[in-house]
């Protein structure tokens, strides 16, 4: 199964760990960390624009947060979907 990441786990960052999925999925959006039951809800958003701002449709997407600012996280996911093969 074909996969890219992009981050690490230092604090105030992120691992960003994208995987293939069939056509017509959707996105799966998996995040962990100690800072996801405050901000998922903002974590979820930012992850399906850099998403949708791709063109990008289906996909798993696993954050492994640390404490990463949202421009963070936006490139973390957006290198990850590049190192994957994504469309830009």
């Amino acid at each position: 199964m074909k996969n890219a990441t992009a981050g690490t786990l230092e604090s105030m960052d992120c691992l960003v760990t994208v995987t293939e999925t069939a056509p017509g999925a959707g996105i799966s959006l998996t995040l962990e960390g100690s800072s996801v039951p405050r901000f998922r809800t903002s974590m979820e958003k930012t992850v399906r624009a850099v998403l949708d701002s791709m063109g990008i449709k289906d996909m798993d997407v696993k954050v492994q947060d640390h404490g990463a600012l949202d421009v963070v996280l936006e490139a973390r996911v957006e290198t990850a979907v590049r190192r994957y093969g994504g469309r830009d």
